[in-house]
């Protein structure tokens, strides 16, 4: 009897602790940084002259598809290469990937290094889903 409540209970943390995982890989828990919807994303690319377009997917998703008015650096750069983004800081940094989960790791590198990120739920994907033009 204790041994199989104890296993019960483990396997209710275990679960808790694949949920919190799940929610803060998807940003939506302890985030430092808040999501846009892709429409949000291209109103305040059209509206506001202080945002900043990045795309942080790899060179060869780049090549075959992007949003216009964006700036490549793959999340696998992006610390490297903040030196890149400084005169940026004053700056809204519109990150997006190909499916918002890349752009979550990117704009949380962004936030604890000084930005102003706003993550791209859905990423190119979603944008296209909302029927939203990108270059090819």
């Amino acid at each position: 009897m204790i041994k199989k409540n104890l296993s019960n209970i483990l396997s209710w943390l275990l679960l808790g602790v694949v949920v919190i995982y799940f929610a803060y890989s998807k940003g939506w828990i302890f985030a430092g940084f808040d999501s846009i919807t892709p429409q949000q994303a291209q109103t305040l690319l059209k509206n506001d002259k202080n945002v900043f377009l990045l795309d942080v997917r790899t060179k060869e998703e780049f090549a075959q598809e992007y949003i216009a008015g964006a700036t490549l650096i793959p999340v696998q750069e992006l610390t490297e290469k903040l030196s890149r983004l400084q005169d940026k800081k004053d700056k809204t940094i519109i990150v997006y990937c190909h499916s918002g989960n890349r752009s979550v790791q990117a704009s949380r590198i962004l936030a604890n290094n000084g930005f102003i990120p706003l993550n791209v739920s859905g990423g190119i994907t979603g944008w296209k889903s909302e029927s939203l033009p990108t270059i090819q």
